[in-house]
């Protein structure tokens, strides 16, 4: 583990001794940190571990009430964005900060506009931004608006616009919770290529194999205080976890051999329309859970897995087909109705799980204050209320700054995902639907996560599961189900096939049919 040095002339960036505080919470306790010119710095720590607020006073978001940066060795000021991108200092944020009816281009030039007699002059704009897209491999069609293209694509716009402001030190905070595997790739590939160009990237994450892949250095975070920087080739994953959570982890999923039962989610001939074109985003599809059993919907995204779980819940309407829940019929039920009978982990924590600015309290009986336990006459038990959230707070180790009152938006984005697995699981319904439960988790809370989803298995409830990442697609379920262009192409037992079959079916290579397999 090495030393922080009191040498200056070797970091293009340091913070010292940064201290930064919120109302019932240190989220930075005294952290130093180091980059280098040239390298990717990963920032690693569980979820509220004071990853995004460290760099967030860097880009000048916060004020830190201690400490100071230096750049090259030279005490600066960054008292908000502004003075960070003069200082060449850019961030992608967690949550991309892109406005969805402007197109690519004019996303990118937002606030760095040339203009000639108070027009703005878009010529010189687009030659630089198609040679750097040329450049990094960053291909995005300039014209296209942002709500129309995919979040991959969302993610290479706001890479341009860093370096279209010629910025030197990169920011990428949790840049991947939202990709494909194939896009967390091409991005992993993109940082190697900026990092060889000399720019100095700080790469915020909790996935251990991303960070050995693609970083140079990791500094460990933990409750808001250093833990530790060490060499990423002198490291591995399970030391990491150690660091990280502060007691070993286990990685691989622990379950014993399912026991399926009665059928509780049965889909017969299945159809969503499309919004983007004339034929069915989901089409035909067939399936059944069962209790006692976790089924997986694995696909690269975009394959109507989306459109899927929102015709099941009600967020869309199918137009076709049927959807049973313990044998009733809830295909033309209300969103409320359906909801009564399943569990909702939404894919989208924000547009379809939390009210942002609700409190913690509020948000956890969205779906229950007309309960007797919560309700006394027309008036709502606040005391039940709070006593029921401080219970799954305790139990999930949601972590907030004021506790039951803290507004959820002030709170990280993997203790909001929390929260909604908190709430959902304790709902305790036959049918349990869980679209990308851990997106945005660390290993510590992942590995909780999984361990519930499989003790609600085992007590008796059918859990419908769909997930972009392949070692939780290969670990969790009892049984995976490939969906292609809105279509079943195949299932799998996860312990009788590779990631590499997945992937030939998942591209729509394979399919299975009554035949046998097509493709080969």
């Amino acid at each position: 583990m090495e030393e922080r040095r009191p040498e200056t002339s070797e970091y293009v960036i340091e913070m010292i001794h940064i201290t930064k505080e919120f109302p019932g919470i240190i989220a930075n306790d005294d952290i130093t940190l180091q980059l280098r010119k040239g390298e990717i710095h990963a920032l690693l720590g569980e979820n509220g571990a004071g990853k995004s607020t460290l760099m967030s006073v860097l880009f000048g978001l916060y004020k830190p009430e201690k400490g100071e940066i230096r750049k090259n060795g030279q005490v600066v000021q960054i008292n908000d964005p502004n003075d960070a991108t003069a200082l060449h200092i850019g961030m992608v944020h967690q949550h991309f900060k892109l406005i969805d009816v402007f197109t690519v281009l004019d996303n990118i030039i937002l606030g760095a506009e040339d203009t000639k007699l108070g027009f703005v002059s878009k010529k010189n704009a687009r030659k630089k931004v198609s040679e750097l897209s040329k450049k990094y491999g960053l291909k995005v069609d300039l014209d296209a608006k942002i709500e129309d293209i995919t979040v991959g694509m969302q993610q290479r716009v706001e890479i341009l616009k860093m370096l279209y402001r010629d910025n030197e030190i990169l920011i990428f905070d949790e840049p991947t919770a939202v990709l494909t595997p194939q896009e967390i790739d091409e991005l992993m590939q993109i940082m190697k290529n900026l990092a060889a160009e000399g720019k100095s990237i700080l790469f915020i994450s909790h996935k251990l194999n991303e960070i050995m892949a693609v970083s140079d250095r990791i500094t460990v975070l933990r409750k808001g205080e250093y833990v530790g920087t060490v060499n990423t080739a002198d490291t591995n994953k399970e030391e990491l976890s150690r660091m990280m959570v502060g007691r070993p982890v286990q990685l691989e999923v622990q379950k014993k051999p399912s026991e399926p039962r009665e059928v509780i989610l049965d889909v017969s001939h299945f159809c969503v329309p499309s919004k983007l074109h004339s034929r069915n985003a989901v089409n035909d599809v067939s399936l059944q859970v069962r209790e006692g059993e976790i089924v997986c919907i694995a696909g690269i995204d975009g394959n109507g897995q989306t459109d899927f779980i929102y015709g099941l819940t009600g967020l869309e309407k199918s137009n076709g087909g049927s959807v049973k829940v313990c044998g009733q019929d809830i295909t033309h039920l209300s969103v409320k109705k359906r909801g009564e009978n399943m569990s909702h982990i939404p894919e989208d924590r924000h547009k379809h799980g939390l009210i942002l600015d609700f409190s913690l309290e509020q948000n956890m009986v969205l779906q229950r204050f007309m309960e007797p336990e919560f309700q006394n006459g027309q008036f709502i038990r606040f005391g039940a209320v709070r006593e029921y959230t401080e219970r799954l707070i305790d139990q999930f180790d949601v972590r907030s700054g004021q506790g039951p009152i803290t507004k959820v938006r002030s709170m990280s984005g993997g203790n909001q995902q929390k929260a909604i697995v908190a709430r959902e699981l304790d709902r305790n319904k036959k049918l349990i639907i869980a679209v990308q439960p851990t997106r945005g988790l660390d290993v510590g809370a992942i590995e909780y996560i999984h361990s519930q989803l499989v003790e609600q298995r085992d007590e008796g409830k059918a859990v419908l599961l769909v997930s972009l990442e392949l070692d939780e697609v290969m670990s969790l379920p009892d049984r995976i189900l490939v969906m292609y262009e809105g279509e079943i192409v195949g299932e799998f037992n996860p312990k009788e096939t590779t990631i590499e079959e997945l992937g030939l079916y998942m591209t729509g290579a394979h399919r299975q049919t009554k035949e046998g397999v097509t493709g080969e």
